[in-house]
């Protein structure tokens, strides 16, 4: 071990996508000091946080148990403040609207500023591996379905992919709406869809999980997408565990989601 140890970095980048300072949180094991380059997973937070879910479900705490424990490689962690704004490009400018149960939602070039903006400047800020084989995104909740469609529309930067409890819905419901412009626009961004009518790159290896009592139903909408998945011979795992749409499950289930993203 180094001195020291793991360590949560905070740091920001201007997006000009979005036009405004952007936080993120990095999570460093205790190898990065002396590691030459390290994988680098980024997970993305449900529509109600921030770069703080980082800590609020004990990434740290977590990752270096299994990776002291031999049970995961070491990774660099990153959590992005997404908004609420299911990282679409929903409008040239930032706004916020509220949609019909009072929940504020963020629009803007948010899939611009993850893909452009974020990932870029983790790679030249940080060693990490600047390939797709060492890069992974996975996310919960809203954060869920943000990675989905982050792999299935830029398929060439990612290769491991994880959906806790996505927010993968079979229709578009009319609280969600204020996202898209047109339910065309909605398919556009479904990973149901995009998985459906798309190709997907064969060595892309997806992870999909929901409560048995999740109050949203997302374990219909993973289903859904393992079925699509499997008959298109795509490695994809796909898991009904105990629990609710909370961030009790998250916590309950983190070790696994670690362990597929960083696998010894």
């Amino acid at each position: 071990m180094i001195n020291g140890g793991s360590k949560i970095i905070d740091a920001n980048v201007y997006s000009n996508a979005l036009g405004k300072e952007m936080n993120l949180c990095v999570y460093l094991p205790a190898e990065y000091e002396w590691a030459e380059r390290l994988p680098v997973l980024y997970l993305l937070h449900g529509r109600s946080g921030d770069e703080k879910f980082i800590y609020d479900v004990g990434v740290k705490e977590m990752a270096d148990r299994l990776i002291d424990c031999g049970e995961m490689m070491p990774l660099i962690i990153v959590c992005p403040n997404m908004e609420n704004s299911r990282g679409l490009n929903s409008a040239d400018t930032c706004t916020e609207v509220v949609s019909s149960n009072g929940m504020i939602i963020n629009l803007g070039r948010y899939e611009d500023y993850f893909i452009d903006e974020i990932i870029p400047f983790v790679d030249s800020h940080f060693k990490t591996f600047a390939d797709r084989r060492c890069r992974y995104v996975g996310g919960v909740s809203a954060g869920g379905y943000e990675a989905l469609h982050f792999a299935l529309r830029h398929q060439p930067l990612f290769t491991r992919v994880g959906g806790h409890m996505p927010a993968l819905e079979l229709t578009l419901e009319e609280e969600d709406e204020p996202y898209f412009s047109s339910e065309e626009m909605w398919k556009e961004y479904d990973p149901l869809h995009i998985a459906a009518k798309n190709d997907v790159m064969a060595d892309m290896h997806f992870y999909l999980d929901a409560g048995d009592k999740d109050e949203g139903g997302f374990y219909e909408g993973c289903a859904a997408l393992d079925k699509i998945l499997k008959n298109r011979e795509i490695d994809v795992q796909n898991h009904v565990f105990a629990g609710h749409h909370n961030i009790t499950y998250l916590q309950d289930n983190l070790d696994k989601y670690l362990r597929f993203y960083a696998p010894r």
